[in-house]
């Protein structure tokens, strides 16, 4: 049957309608089913901890609802349990408590399970709902220590990125995981941006869906000569192009005026009128951050040094690695005073 260009495009409208209703009305089962488990979280909390039950009863129940209702799943002993954590994890907890409806269940057991603390439940929280993260996306940034990574990274950032972007928090990381790429053991800058751009779909999820691709080698004309910029993106939450410079090698401080060059090139002639000025990030192998520290500190441009990783960092390392600048940090808040 031949269709009409008019009514095929009226026609599309009516599907994307459907598409949008059968979402809403996943999310509001989801938001359903997620108030169901806090509910009955909380009844079996507040009975265990008033006495009233032991662990033998919340087994009965479970073998009660289970042996009379079995249209109903995941009352087992496990989940009943599972319920009352989520309960305690969360009960009391303003700023997170008004989110937890807006994550499925399954994410919401993900997060219970990989997580120590309520700072970084809350982060993880807070990022899937933001990212809108798959089960399997979510577990991928859980196991590359993306907290610990999103904590270290906001500690090192130089103030004059913070004084151009007040909501630049999370934003960035100081170590990015592309375990995905595949290298061989030896590459040049060429094959490292050609395997980006090549899984770019990868490098998105890891950077952060705020990021909208632009451009590899994007062309700069500056007098009568040409530049290009390795990779430029655009940031819908801070609202300014992000580019990014890559290094297979160590950071060198000389990274640096290359980078500012290019981003006053953009903001002279790509940046629009009300975009944000624009941010730089060098992105290299390995760096030492006593001499990014030094680099950063007189620099006049919004940027900032991160490193690469083509394989997962274990996460015992980031957690101590953040540890220790908390310790760094609270010393020097003591010596102040």
């Amino acid at each position: 049957m031949k269709i009409s260009k008019d009514f095929k495009f009226q026609f599309l409208e009516v599907v994307n309608i459907i598409r949008k209703a059968r979402y809403n009305a996943i999310k509001n089962v989801n938001a359903e089913l997620v108030n169901l488990y806090w509910t009955i979280g909380g009844y079996i909390s507040d009975k265990l901890k008033s006495a009233q039950w032991g662990d033998a009863v919340v087994e009965q129940l479970s073998e009660y609802i289970q042996g009379n209702h079995p249209e109903f799943k995941g009352f087992t002993r496990r989940g009943l349990y599972r319920m009352r954590q989520f309960y305690d994890a969360y009960n009391g907890n303003q700023i997170v408590l008004p989110l937890v409806t807006q994550l499925s269940w399954t994410n919401h057991l993900i997060i219970l399970s990989k997580t120590k603390t309520d700072e970084e439940r809350g982060f993880y929280i807070k990022l899937s709902i933001k990212e809108n993260y798959t089960k399997r996306e979510l577990e991928r940034q859980m196991d590359s220590g993306y907290y610990e990574r999103a904590m270290l990274s906001n500690k090192k950032m130089s103030p004059v990125l913070t004084q151009r972007h007040s909501d630049v928090t999370n934003a960035f990381k100081d170590t990015y995981v592309l375990d995905f790429l595949n290298l061989p053991k030896t590459y040049g800058e060429k094959d490292l941006q050609q395997s980006i751009v090549s899984n770019l779909k990868h490098f998105i999820l890891e950077f952060g869906k705020d990021f909208a691709f632009i451009g590899q080698e994007y062309r700069v004309q500056v007098g009568k000569s040409d530049y290009f910029v390795d990779l430029l993106f655009f940031h819908r939450g801070l609202k300014c192009l992000v580019m990014v410079e890559l290094k297979i090698d160590d950071f060198k401080p000389e990274y640096l005026g290359k980078l500012n060059f290019y981003l006053e090139a953009l903001d002279r002639d790509i940046k629009k009128a009300d975009e944000n000025p624009s941010v730089g990030i060098i992105l290299c192998k390995s760096k030492d951050d006593e001499v990014v520290k030094y680099a950063l500190s007189r620099n006049l441009s919004p940027a900032l040094v991160s490193e690469y990783k083509t394989k997962l960092i274990p996460k015992k390392m980031l957690q101590k690695k953040l540890r220790e600048y908390f310790l760094l940090e609270n010393a020097g808040m003591g010596n102040s005073k």
